[in-house]
C-alpha cells in the first residue's frame, strides 16, 4: 500500500523520499517529524515521529487516534469561511490549516487565493484530501508521536531520518532554535543508519551532494533545491 502526505508542510520530504536508502532497521525515527515523509514512505516500519512544535504534535497526534468516521465527517471550507468558525477540535482546525495553503510552514486561517482558483482541487481540502487521509489512518495506528526536542527521542538502534530546519532557510519554522555544532554532536552519538538532510551551503556535518529536490508547487511553481547529505552506521 503506498500512502501519500498527511499534511501539506513546507520542506516536506516524500516527493524525494523514494530516493534516500531504504530503512535497514525495524524503527524508524523522525526527530523533525513535520509532514514525515520519510515514514510515509515506509509506513510499515514502527515510526517513532518527534516534533517540538506542539501544533505538528498535535496533529499527528490526532491523526493516530482520530476515527476514520470522524475523518470523513470533517466539514468542508468555503472560500469566504475562517478555519476558526468549524465546529470541529483544534487540532483538526490545524490540519485542515496546512491544506488550505501550498507547503506552508504554519496552518493557515482561510484559503489561499490559488486555493479558491480551483484550478487544483485534489491538491486542497476538500472531499479528495479528506477521503484519502481518512482511509490511509489504518495504516499508521502502530506509529507514536513525542511532543518535544529532538534530544527526547529515544536513543535507541534505529534508522533515523533527520531533516531539521536548514541551518541557512529554517527561519521559515515556528521552531527553529537550533544549535548545529551540539545536532551535529548528537547526530553522530546515533546508533543505526543515520542520514541527516541539509541544503548546499551547509558545513555543520560533512554533507555530500544528493539530489535536487523539487518542493511542493505554489503560485510560483515548483522550485528546485540542492539537497545534500550526510550518512554513517553505526551499532
Amino acid at each position: 500500500m503506498v500512502l501519500h502526505p498527511f499534511l501539506s508542510f513546507y520542506g516536506g520530504k516524500y516527493r524525494a523520499s523514494k530516493f534516500y536508502p531504504a530503512p535497514r532497521y525495524d524503527t524508524i525515527i523522525e526527530p523533525f517529524a513535520g509532514s514525515a515523509g520519510y515514514s510515509v514512505r515506509n509506513h510499515t516500519k514502527k515510526v517513532i515521529l518527534v516534533d517540538k512544535d506542539p501544533i505538528i504534535a498535535g496533529i499527528w497526534q490526532y491523526l493516530l487516534s482520530v476515527s476514520t468516521e470522524e475523518m470523513t465527517s470533517l466539514p468542508d471550507i468555503q472560500a469566504w469561511q475562517s478555519i476558526d468558525e468549524l465546529p470541529i477540535p483544534q487540532e483538526a482546525k490545524w490540519l485542515i490549516g496546512f491544506w488550505v495553503n501550498a507547503a506552508a510552514s504554519k496552518p493557515c486561517k482561510v484559503p489561499s487565493a490559488w486555493m479558491r482558483s480551483g484550478k487544483r482541487p485534489n491538491c486542497f481540502w476538500g472531499p479528495a484530501i479528506r477521503s484519502r487521509i481518512a482511509n490511509q489512518l489504518i495504516y499508521i495506528r502502530h506509529w507514536s508521536i513525542i511532543c518535544g526536542d529532538y534530544r527526547d527521542a529515544p536513543d535507541i538502534e534505529a534508522t533515523w531520518f533527520v531533516d531539521p530546519p536548514y541551518e541557512n532557510m529554517g527561519k521559515h519554522y515556528r521552531c527553529n532554535d537550533i544549535d548545529y555544532v551540539e545536532l551535529a554532536e548528537w547526530c553522530r552519538a546515533r546508533r543505526g543508519q543515520v542520514m541527516v538532510c541539509e541544503n548546499d551551503g551547509a558545513t555543520w556535518l560533512p554533507f555530500t551532494p544528493f539530489i535536487d529536490c523539487l518542493a511542493a508547487p505554489n503560485k510560483n511553481g515548483a522550485k528546485k533545491s540542492k539537497g545534500v547529505l550526510w550518512m554513517q552506521e553505526r551499532r
